[in-house]
């Protein structure tokens, strides 16, 4: 995406800097001072999905999000490095670049499994707050079909542009959102439109697709010695409730959080909600 085309109207786009560290040029928004706290987005997502948490939590510990590689304004390096394991490397790398010792790591979705993953391989160990965690694939036939339709559309030219056409609507943006039992706020829904209406984006989220394992996911869980904090909306369409609870299980100090009556995008449609268990979660470290 170009930055200079939509950095008028980005979610605080005050805090955005552009940060390269091989193999990519990073899109990194910085606020606050205190102890270090990183955001870490969905698969299709961006950091505008931390709009109403960013400056809040700002206001009393030093935040880092950023966008994943290929995804919102970070430029991909090296198209082969979508994957959770490579993913969670090259954020470690930009992290020791940054010079940033997060004390917890916050993760939506797939950012959820990258959190765990990264927080595994740390020393010291940061916490880990998940929300609406994906750390399970698609069960049944739909766990075969997805990866491999996403393998074929990832190496197919123009394919990432064919679905920006045909689906960069705000009709049809709306309508994925509202599958994933969440009502966000229209400026969300305008990023959602901006991201899927954008080629690159796009492309970026099906290699994300075609490169992802969870094989390791379970060992990694399992080696979080800091407490975790799993936060789930019950009416989650795209990710159920349960994966987070039986993630939680394998966690030593662990406790499940679920938060009646809201989607897979809890933290854009209830902030308030997610901010005051996060608060709480952070304060009691």
């Amino acid at each position: 995406m170009q930055w200079e085309r939509h950095s008028s109207t980005w979610p605080n786009a005050e805090t955005s800097q552009f940060i390269t560290c091989r193999p990519h040029r990073w899109h990194v928004q910085q606020a606050g001072s205190g102890p270090t706290v990183v955001l870490i987005h969905g698969a299709g997502a961006s950091t505008h999905s931390w709009a109403q948490i960013l400056p809040r939590l700002a206001q009393t510990h030093h935040v880092i999000a950023v966008d994943l590689p290929g995804q919102g304004f970070t430029k991909l390096g090296a198209a082969a490095r979508c994957g959770l394991e490579t993913m969670s490397r090259d954020i470690m790398a930009l992290l020791s670049h940054l010079g940033a010792q997060p004390k917890a790591l916050i993760g939506h979705s797939a950012g959820a499994a990258i959190a765990v993953t990264l927080a595994a391989q740390m020393i010291p160990q940061p916490r880990v707050i998940s929300i609406n965690g994906a750390f399970r694939t698609f069960e049944g036939l739909a766990g075969v079909l997805f990866p491999a339709v996403a393998k074929m559309l990832s190496v197919t030219p123009g394919a990432g542009r064919l679905f920006s056409h045909f689906s960069g609507s705000r009709a049809r943006v709306s309508s994925l959102i509202t599958s994933t039992g969440s009502t966000v706020p229209d400026q969300s829904l305008s990023c959602y439109q901006a991201l899927v209406s954008d080629p690159d984006h796009v492309n970026a989220t099906l290699a994300m697709m075609a490169q992802w394992s969870l094989s390791s996911i379970d060992q990694s869980l399992k080696d979080l010695s800091e407490p975790a904090l799993f936060l789930v909306g019950s009416n989650d369409k795209t990710v159920r409730p349960t994966v987070s609870e039986e993630a939680a299980n394998r966690v030593k100090f662990a406790e499940f959080l679920p938060l009646p009556n809201r989607g897979h995008l809890v933290h854009e449609e209830d902030p308030e909600a997610i901010l005051a268990r996060v608060l709480e979660f952070l304060d009691d470290a």
